[in-house]
């Protein structure tokens, strides 16, 4: 009896421990979902993040910042067709309505690193902390894949606008709108 309960306990934790495997994360009624970045190599300063990110509630709420300490600035981003070149603007905040699913994507809504402090690794894992108007602060863990993996190869065909150079050298026709 006494190997049963033992048995039961340990199973009990590992299934406690499964949230944290799944690369998922949750704060008040927002769900983070597979957060995720391309490796990018030395020469490349800035990458981009992208991750789904649900609002379980009956609000609506706002993603407001993210923060790494991977990078020196962090800023939310979009694309945008402007005269059939695509640009690469910064947006204040990111609109979350009640029970609503947004992708953040490579071609469109995404987090943006900028300057990182050194390339991202295929395998690694990178902390952002995400801030969120209502719900909070959540810091979730970025995972590093290589960029033709299987997810990153998914979410490049549903967005057939994306540049041919990948997320990360944003230098050409990149527009920023900072408030300070």
């Amino acid at each position: 009896m006494r190997l049963l309960t033992v048995t039961m306990a340990t199973a009990v934790a590992a299934l406690l421990a499964v949230p944290a495997l799944a690369h998922d994360f949750k704060v008040g009624a927002i769900e983070v979902e597979h957060p995720w970045a391309r490796a990018t190599v030395a020469s490349v300063p800035n990458g981009g993040a992208f991750m789904e990110l649900n609002n379980t509630g009956k609000e609506a709420d706002r993603l407001v910042s993210a923060a790494s300490p991977a990078a020196e600035r962090v800023e939310l981003h979009t694309h945008i067709d402007d005269g059939g070149v695509m640009k690469m603007r910064q947006v204040p905040a990111v609109e979350l309505a009640p029970g609503a699913t947004l992708k953040l994507a490579p071609g469109g809504l995404h987090v943006m690193l900028l300057g990182l402090k050194e390339p991202l690794v295929k395998g690694k894992t990178i902390p952002l902390t995400l801030t969120f108007e209502k719900a909070g602060a959540v810091t979730v863990e970025i995972e590093v894949q290589a960029a033709g993996d299987a997810k990153a190869a998914h979410e490049a065909k549903h967005h057939d606008h994306e540049h041919e150079h990948g997320d990360h050298d944003h230098e050409h026709e990149h527009e920023h709108e900072h408030k300070y």
